[in-house]
């Protein structure tokens, strides 16, 4: 089983200590799983022009490649301007449109404000239901405030659903497993 995390931001921290969190607790507790960050801030990523993903080269296509061969993801995205940074849409778009299909996914959101606690529902969402993904209905949202002064999450209740995504992800990635080895 390969887990791809992905940070979907270039800038800021919070994000990928979110994504590392979960990602961590999947290491523990599924030794043999094969487990991955991809932090956006790392790569120079071209921008979608519309040409077939098999023509991106560099970065992009390690990415892609990355992506294609991962059975499930732990998506991270801070919120800036009420929206997902145009940096993970960009990666989407540079995405075949099967690259996640029947994979799947689970979510955490940063934000400054408890008022975004919504964009994830309306705009990350939508994008993972197109490309077909087997996304978790719940996510883990964490404000700004519950990051201390080095970016630590000590809340013990955001730890608590950070683990249980964690668990939720490598026990859905399974189910689809079992479904697609039992389909006639």
């Amino acid at each position: 089983m390969k887990i791809v995390g992905i940070s979907g931001s270039i800038v800021g921290s919070k994000t990928r200590v979110t994504v590392e969190k979960v990602l961590n607790h999947i290491k523990k507790s599924e030794p043999d799983a094969d487990v991955e960050l991809i932090d956006l801030k790392n790569y120079q990523l071209e921008f979608c022009d519309g040409r077939p993903f098999t023509g991106y080269v560099g970065d992009t296509k390690l990415i892609i490649n990355k992506i294609l061969s991962a059975d499930a993801f732990i998506i991270g995205t801070p919120i800036f301007q009420a929206s997902i940074p145009g940096t993970l849409k960009n990666l989407f778009d540079l995405l075949p449109i099967d690259a996640i299909s029947n994979k799947a996914v689970g979510i955490v959101s940063t934000a400054g404000s408890a008022k975004h606690h919504l964009v994830v529902e309306h705009q990350l969402k939508p994008i993972l239901s197109y490309m077909k993904a087997m996304t978790l209905p719940q996510y883990v949202f964490i404000e700004e405030k519950y990051f201390n002064e080095k970016k630590e999450i000590l809340d013990e209740q955001i730890l608590s659903r950070l683990k249980k995504l964690a668990d939720d992800v490598v026990r859905m990635n399974g189910r689809i497993g079992r479904m697609e080895t039992n389909s006639y």
